[in-house]
């Protein structure tokens, strides 16, 4: 269904003419088959080629230390560790070594709720901002997925 309603009638014409052209041509395609790289495949649909779909980074475990200052102006570190297959995170484990108690609880709960945010996405989509009531730790976990893309890079 073509939508006229943000087009002009002249151009709502033209789309609308262009698709029906389209169409015919389709069927005019008759029984031929596209080619495929291999001889095996005649008749079935073609291969899509070149990069898309092409993984970005090695699959593997990366691991990478990521800091941040809390509220208290203390340095914070936390240890990020991904498993990646096809640029897809399919595990994470995120440990801290706190400098206080108030740090503490916060890494607590960003690790409590980081797999829910990350599991099952493609590493490139990920930058966190808050992660269970937690919004500093999620700085330092950011620098450690940006040295885990570096290191992983195909």
């Amino acid at each position: 269904m073509i939508r006229t309603t943000a087009l002009p009638r002249r151009a709502a014409v033209a789309a609308a003419v262009s698709v029906a052209g389209l169409a015919a041509l389709a069927g005019c395609a008759g029984t031929t088959s596209a080619a495929t790289d291999d001889p095996s495949d005649a008749g079935s649909t073609p291969r899509e080629t070149g990069s898309a779909g092409a993984a970005t980074y090695a699959d593997g475990t990366y691991s990478a230390d990521g800091s941040y200052i809390d509220g208290g102006g203390t340095l914070e570190t936390i240890a990020v560790t991904v498993t990646l297959a096809g640029d897809v995170i399919t595990d994470v484990e995120v440990t801290g070594d706190p400098q206080n108690p108030e740090s503490g609880r916060y890494q607590s709960e960003f690790i409590g709720g980081i797999a829910d945010e990350v599991l099952g996405k493609d590493i490139d989509e990920i930058s966190v901002d808050r992660v269970a009531g937690s919004s500093l730790t999620s700085g330092g976990f950011n620098d450690a997925l940006e040295a885990i893309r570096s290191e992983a890079s195909a």
